[in-house]
């Protein structure tokens, strides 16, 4: 009865009330963020993770703009029924390049964290077309008009700069070839020995069969990127952290 009668004066008083609720804020918040300022890394590397290429960044730029975040998720959760459905559950290294992270809140559409070679670039191209076409339940608008913008990555290296301020480690090396980094991922004769050993398992193709190089280009090299960096055959999680 004593300790009710106590808790009535804190719930009676309140100038009391306020000054303990902000303690126990203070306390369980310092509890959390403290020992992050003693940690090297937050995130456990894991290998394949890599920043993206220049066209791959563009294409990326593309999904944000044309706001497909919004409909789409790309963070799989550990549960039974997601990795069942998608995949292995997402891996925190697999967001550390993104600025800002496409992790989502809704699902209209499916997860896209693994779509990365589950479908051709041709299902790509007649999904953006006409995305009733391929899925017939499909509630998406028509994005065909990005076959015929066409982009010559004026601004890639100036992007590339920006992503390196926020901590991607972009090299000078990098960032000299950024022009001709993005220009030589959709042409499969051209010399793409320097691209991929800037960016290894980039793939180098057209792929919306189009001359040039268009947004849909761009968008569908981000589409088939992801989930594709990491070799879960192989993958085992750091049982220290």
């Amino acid at each position: 009865m004593a300790i009710l009668d106590k808790h009535k004066i804190i719930e009676t008083n309140a100038t009391l009330l306020l000054i303990l609720s902000f303690l126990v804020v203070t306390i369980g918040g310092l509890v959390q963020i403290v020992p992050l300022f003693y940690l090297d890394n937050t995130i456990e590397e894991v290998e394949g993770v890599r920043p993206y290429s220049p066209l791959e960044l563009t294409g990326r730029d593309v999904y944000i703009r044309e706001g497909c975040y919004v409909c789409h998720s790309q963070m799989i959760r550990p549960m039974r029924d997601e990795v069942e459905r998608y995949g292995h559950y997402s891996l925190a290294a697999e967001s550390m390049y993104d600025h800002p992270f496409q992790w989502g809140s809704k699902r209209t559409g499916p997860d896209l964290a693994r779509v990365g070679g589950r479908y051709s670039d041709e299902w790509h191209v007649d999904h953006l077309r006409d995305p009733q076409s391929v899925v017939p339940e499909s509630v998406m608008p028509k994005y065909g008009f990005l076959e015929r913008k066409m982009i010559d990555g004026e601004y890639i290296r100036d992007l590339m700069e920006t992503h390196r301020m926020v901590g991607v480690p972009y090299t000078d090396e990098m960032i000299d070839a950024a022009q001709d980094d993005f220009a030589v991922q959709v042409d499969p004769f051209g010399d793409t020995d320097g691209l991929l050993a800037r960016y290894p398992g980039a793939q180098v193709r057209n792929f919306d069969g189009q001359p040039g190089i268009s947004e849909a280009d761009a968008l569908i090299a981000y589409l088939q990127v992801l989930g594709t960096m990491v070799d879960f055959s192989t993958f085992e999680p750091d049982a220290s952290r």
